[in-house]
């Protein structure tokens, strides 16, 4: 039965937001993480763009479509908060990260961290990476149920451990480090949001405490020999004015990048192999254009040859957006499109659904690259039709960084590798969290004659 948010204020001219709040606390929360796509479709023909119903045990208004994600995004009367929508899910485990602070504090933050992500330090991160990227895809054995998804996660954990850390890790150390991260990132869709021994939130407590305890461990040491890696940066990044990041600042925002760093970008590479496994008319493509470039290894300045790359790594992050959703804290009344938001509200901008809507991209399920070409460019529809990595003030620092490290790992592994599937599979896709593939994405890995 349909029943309203809350009543907006008379003589407001505003509607009240529309939905089916379900079972209390619990409502459409599985059916949403079983079938997101699916269930926004449904919820879209029923109420329209703006509706409400509980999620996580919380009463949560979705907004679908990109001219409700430009309101919140942009966020013009300072009504949306982040931190107070992410910490709820994340908090425990990401403290005060980027994407948790807001507004003055947020701005103060962004603009020293903006310092270690200037073109001369994407520079210096590139050529950081470009030996351990060759050391770890040549490491690669062939063979039936090469699992990409397990291979292409410890390849960029490795990389964001050095290039980011800057620190030497034995394995076991890094096996420690990648597992509090897995299960940071899971604890933040748990059901059970209290600490039971062995669910996911404790877990995922537990792994804050192992990544607190391994950064400032390394800290004092970073702070006084400095680097070229992220570390580094943050430690002697500083504004004109001077101001600088504390201890506390460094550590929270080092866990906060180092899974944003080795997480979306191991999710948006593992769309892109499945998609090149099934289309295999596209990997030879752009394995033509990587053998075209004449260079092992490809300068900065060279990732603007890889034309076809860019088109299927930008489908990719439409088809499968890797944050699957921005949520928003309502701290004043507002409106949205026309509906009375109250304060005190959660609002979801779901950029995965978005992404799939019919009215805003043609045949939207298809995996169709050209999309992007300079001849059709369907995401110039509308400016947040397409938004992978977020908009407004609060848009992706890092994604030219991730950009960057997507096109040079997969020049390395196409003139090394070709890949495939068969005909009939199809990948079960996990939304329960960040989304990967239940079976880590089986391939059938061989290496090319040229490269043996």
């Amino acid at each position: 039965m349909t029943s309203v948010l809350a009543p907006p204020p008379q003589g407001s001219g505003l509607k009240p937001v529309p939905g089916v709040p379900g079972i209390p606390y619990i409502g459409s929360t599985l059916a949403v993480m079983r079938d997101p796509i699916g269930m926004a479709r449904k919820r879209y023909e029923q109420y329209g763009p703006v509706a409400w119903g509980w999620l996580l045990g919380q009463r949560t208004v979705t907004v679908q479509g990109p001219e409700a994600a430009q309101v919140v995004l942009v966020n013009r009367d300072k009504a949306f908060a982040n931190g107070p929508a992410w910490s709820y899910f994340i908090g425990p485990f990401f403290n005060r990260g980027i994407m948790l602070l807001d507004f003055e504090e947020h701005l103060h933050h962004r603009r020293i961290m903006q310092e270690a992500f200037t073109r001369p330090r994407l520079q210096s991160y590139m050529e950081a990476m470009a030996p351990g990227i060759v050391k770890g895809v040549e490491a690669w054995r062939p063979g039936d149920g090469f699992k990409v998804y397990d291979h292409v996660k410890q390849l960029t954990l490795d990389l964001a451990v050095d290039v980011f850390m800057g620190v030497e890790l034995d394995d076991a150390e890094r096996d420690r480090i990648n597992g509090a991260f897995i299960d940071a990132v899971r604890a933040g869709t748990a059901y059970v949001r209290f600490p039971v021994p062995g669910l996911r939130w404790h877990r995922g407590l537990k792994a804050r405490k192992v990544l607190e305890e391994f950064f400032y461990r390394h800290l004092p040491d970073k702070r006084r020999r400095g680097g070229d890696d992220l570390f580094a940066a943050l430690c002697q990044a500083e504004t004109d004015d001077g101001q600088r990041f504390t201890d506390e600042d460094v550590v929270n925002h080092m866990i906060f990048a180092l899974m944003a760093a080795h997480d979306t970008t191991t999710i948006t590479m593992t769309t892109m192999a499945y998609y090149l496994a099934k289309h295999p008319e596209w990997q030879e493509r752009l394995r033509e254009e990587s053998l075209a470039l004449g260079k092992a290894q490809p300068g900065y300045d060279d990732l603007d040859h890889f034309t076809g790359i860019d088109m299927v790594m930008k489908e990719s992050l439409r088809m499968v957006a890797p944050v699957p959703a921005l949520p928003r804290k309502v701290v004043k009344d507002t409106s949205i499109l026309g509906f009375h938001i109250p304060a005190g509200s959660l609002v979801v901008v779901p950029m995965l659904s978005n992404h799939h809507m019919a009215e805003w991209w043609p045949d939207p399920d298809r995996f169709d690259p050209e999309r992007f070409s300079p001849e059709r460019r369907e995401d110039r529809v509308h400016k947040f039709a397409w938004a992978p990595f977020g908009g407004g003030a609060h848009k992706c620092i890092g994604m030219y960084f991730a950009g960057m490290q997507v096109k040079t790992i997969l020049h390395q592994v196409l003139q090394r590798y070709r890949w495939s599937v068969p005909e009939r599979y199809e990948w079960p896709l996990d939304t329960t969290s960040l989304p990967s593939p239940k079976d880590g994405l089986p391939v059938r890995l061989e290496r090319l004659e040229q490269s043996a």
